[in-house]
């Protein structure tokens, strides 16, 4: 008697073994409760195999995910490269090689090294000692004194 089913099945059985007169109101509540119960222990049942039927859908899904995951990384589990040979984290080795840069202001042309160039410093042009990477568009007219010239003007 595993299944609420077979429970409900077993009471509406003792219901019938009483002979319950179906004319007295209390029977036929009873009764009627015992149908109810019936149709709920049916809808239960129902949506536990809804249930395993999604739970058995998940884990071949969670598989194919893991022979995906097989393909796109290596097999050693080393997963800082996707197989497309570009995608890193960031412990990667050193990027290498130099970068030319002409400065957005004066037009200088200088070299970086890539394997010491520091994202968060501001390097600032050897000719003109601005900044080579400005924050913003602001930053830039401040720097060439446009943005003065138009506060002077309101």
């Amino acid at each position: 008697m595993d299944k609420l089913t077979d429970k409900v099945a077993y009471l509406k059985g003792l219901a019938e073994g009483l002979n319950l007169n179906p004319d007295t109101p209390e029977n036929k509540l009873l009764l009627k409760m015992l149908d109810v119960l019936a149709d709920i222990s049916g809808q239960v049942e129902e949506l536990r195999g809804d249930h395993e039927e999604l739970a058995e859908y998940v884990d071949n899904i969670d598989e194919d995910l893991e022979d995906v995951e097989a393909l796109l990384f290596d097999e050693e589990g080393d997963d800082d490269m996707c197989g497309c040979g570009h995608c890193h984290d960031d412990d990667d080795e050193a990027m290498e090689g130099e970068m030319e840069y002409e400065c957005p202001h004066c037009g200088y042309q200088t070299k970086f090294d890539l394997a010491d160039f520091d994202f968060d410093e501001d390097y600032l042009c050897p000719q003109c000692h601005k900044s080579f990477f400005p924050e913003s568009d602001e930053e830039d007219e401040d720097d060439d004194g446009d943005e003065d010239d138009r506060k002077d003007e309101r």
